[in-house]
């Protein structure tokens, strides 16, 4: 009987530490597991924190620059419009214009628009500004060859040119100056000189 309660204990001794080793083993990977959930909540939590903190720093930020950057610009205003002389009417006249500038560009601008829709136009592509401006960029950085075909292209309007075309154009310039000299006396009321103050004059 001794035997059979030795091999039984035996049995129960051999068992026991694997029943052991299997609890200890599922309570460390929950131990793991809960630390891991706990680490991975910090975590989350620190980065939300930071987020906004940083999102409160940017806003006091913005909302600082906001009024300093409107004050910086009133007080350059003010500096400005304390210039006298002819910088300071210099400047006022372009305080002045910047209103109406601003509203004629967005009126061409819509104008444009308007155009460009109705007759069904469409802006260049950009690879035709690109070849211009590398045409331009060439010629700039080796200017030889476009020298040489401007004097080729000047020569042969020089050697086209005729007596009747030069006399034609330089009629044509006369008239223009006629045109421009009695237009300038129609607006003088006068042959020579403009109407003013001969008051002011000793």
């Amino acid at each position: 009987m001794s035997l059979s309660i030795s091999r039984a204990v035996l049995r129960q001794s051999t068992k026991l530490p694997g029943r052991t080793a299997r609890r200890f083993e599922s309570s460390t990977t929950a131990k793991a597991s809960e630390a891991a959930k706990d680490t991975a909540s910090k975590a989350s939590q620190t980065a939300a924190d930071y987020k906004s903190k940083a999102s409160e720093g940017l806003s006091k930020v913005t909302s600082s620059a906001g009024p300093a950057i409107s004050n910086a610009a009133q007080s350059l205003g003010n500096a400005l419009g304390k210039i006298g002389g002819r910088t300071g009417k210099l400047i006022k006249f372009v305080e002045r214009q910047i209103p109406p500038t601003v509203y004629y560009a967005r009126v061409g601008l819509e104008l444009s628009k308007i155009v460009f829709q109705g007759q069904k136009m469409s802006p260049p592509p950009v690879s035709a500004f690109q070849s211009y401006y590398q045409r331009l960029l060439q010629i700039a950085r080796n200017p030889g060859p476009a020298i040489s075909q401007a004097s080729n292209t000047v020569s042969q309007l020089r050697s086209n040119l005729n007596t009747a075309k030069v006399v034609s154009g330089s009629v044509i310039v006369a008239e223009l100056l006629g045109f421009w000299t009695v237009g300038e006396m129609i607006g003088r009321f006068k042959l020579v000189g403009y109407h003013g103050d001969t008051g002011a004059h000793h």
